[in-house]
């Protein structure tokens, strides 16, 4: 695991720069990429709510929520994606801008362009997540609930208490992963 901590930051951004996922956050303007941000997480939360009208009632009452924008593509055996967003502290009502990185296997060609929602349904999983990042993978994989099972189809929880939507620009996701993904503050943005 400890390879892969290493390895996932570096593929990350070497795609978000390929992508240009990371060009507005190399600009000076801090203010300018924190509101576009915020306007990210108010754009994918409108249209979750529209296809999960629930997952209003799960975030108000969750101890917190984060919202990121995944941009990735995967050739041949190899992909990777990473991204920016934030994490809104329901108690003390904090943002707190992270940065993701990703990395898949498998055969495939294509381009993603994702927003990924967490809501930590535990205090303690929200304060281990800001304090220390989180990776998924391995025993922390989560896994996808169907429907009449436990949640709407594209909704995945993990077993630290996070529920997880993916959604594209088509709508929510019918399966998604976060095996392999990466998740740390963004110092420039905080």
């Amino acid at each position: 695991m400890r390879y892969l901590d290493r390895l996932l930051p570096i593929l990350g951004l070497t795609f978000c720069l390929l992508l240009g996922v990371s060009a507005a956050h190399a600009a000076d303007d801090k203010a300018a990429v924190q509101d576009s941000l915020r306007k990210m997480r108010q754009d994918t939360l409108a249209q979750l709510y529209k296809e999960v009208p629930r997952a209003r009632t799960q975030i108000r009452s969750a101890a917190g929520y984060g919202v990121f924008g995944v941009t990735g593509v995967h050739i041949l055996f190899i992909g990777g994606s990473g991204g920016l967003g934030v994490v809104r502290d329901n108690l003390n009502g904090r943002d707190t801008y992270m940065r993701m990185s990703a990395v898949a296997g498998g055969l495939g060609i294509g381009f993603e362009d994702t927003r990924t929602v967490l809501i930590f349904n535990k205090r303690a999983a929200l304060t281990e997540f800001l304090d220390k990042g989180w990776t998924f993978g391995g025993e922390t994989a989560a896994a996808a609930t169907a429907d009449g099972k436990g949640g709407a189809t594209g909704e995945l929880e993990s077993p630290a208490g996070i529920t997880i939507y993916q959604i594209t620009k088509a709508g929510l996701m019918a399966k998604g992963s976060v095996q392999g993904t990466k998740y740390w503050k963004d110092d420039q943005l905080n």
